[in-house]
């Protein structure tokens, strides 16, 4: 059986002026064309060929010995050629771009821009890219607790958190409680791996274990200060909510950066600001 979008053996079954044709066995009727350019040179019938499988402008099937950037099952980096109103299209390496519809998409894309993408064939049996990449991210990556992991973030979820592709290729998420910062999809993150679940996903945190995080944290607040004539217009019982749309930080964190701070002598805090001294 040919199989569209995978890289495959296919037996030489006939041979014409333009190409050859190629099959899954001497005596199948399911064939496609191999053009002559492509067909390597002393290739004759019954030899077998590695090729891979798509559909040409006019919608053949059609071989190539040509390796995409990406096959059925994988995942890769794929820049965008040029957008339409029906999407964009990706370079993969073959002659035909690779269509990645609108609905596809999981933040508007932009000529020249590098994509995580995987491959699906849609209702008119055409292959297409997805950003929706999480069914074939891998769950056997080398990592362990406390690891350092660099990965693209193709997702976000108001309940669960922002899905990440380690290495672009292994599954994992920052739940919403670990986020920090300005992250959205398409970002490159450095986070720090929390557990290895189960199923071999990865729980990842943005943030440093507690002790080291307090220190990055009483940095970030004086450097926060610096930037506003030496104090914060609130102190340390102001609300998460504005804890957080001002510093990034959850209050607990805030709290705990402000305290080292204030054990330190390097702040004081009245019932309205925190000040530097």
């Amino acid at each position: 059986m040919i199989k569209l979008g995978e890289k495959q053996k296919l037996q030489i079954v006939k041979i014409v002026d333009f190409g050859v044709y190629l099959a899954d066995g001497p005596d199948v009727q399911d064939r496609i064309l191999l053009p002559g350019k492509q067909v390597p040179k002393g290739s004759d019938l019954g030899d077998e060929l590695e090729v891979f499988v798509y559909r040409d402008s006019k919608d053949r099937m059609i071989a190539t010995v040509n390796t995409p950037r990406l096959v059925m099952g994988e995942v890769a980096l794929l820049k965008v050629s040029q957008t339409t109103k029906y999407g964009a299209f990706l370079d993969w390496g073959l002659e035909k771009d690779l269509m990645l519809p609108f609905k596809e998409q999981t933040k508007q894309v932009q000529t020249g821009e590098e994509v995580l993408v995987s491959l699906y064939i849609d209702k008119s049996d055409r292959l297409c890219a997805t950003m929706n990449v999480y069914p074939c991210l891998r769950r056997d990556s080398p990592y362990g607790k406390d690891d350092r992991v660099t990965g693209r973030v193709y997702e976000t979820s108001d309940n669960f958190g922002m899905f990440v592709a380690v290495d672009n290729l292994y599954s994992a998420l920052i739940p919403r409680k670990e986020l920090y910062g300005d992250i959205k999809p398409g970002d490159d993150i450095t986070a720090r791996v929390t557990e290895v679940r189960e199923d071999g996903k990865l729980s990842l945190s943005l943030r440093e274990k507690a002790w080291i995080q307090m220190e990055k944290d009483a940095e970030e607040i004086l450097r926060l200060m610096e930037g506003s004539d030496g104090e914060l217009p609130f102190n340390d019982k102001a609300s998460p909510e504005i804890i957080k749309r001002e510093t990034g930080m959850s209050k607990n964190e805030f709290k705990r950066g402000v305290g080292k701070l204030l054990k330190e002598g390097k702040i004081e805090i009245t019932d309205k600001v925190i000040r530097r001294k």
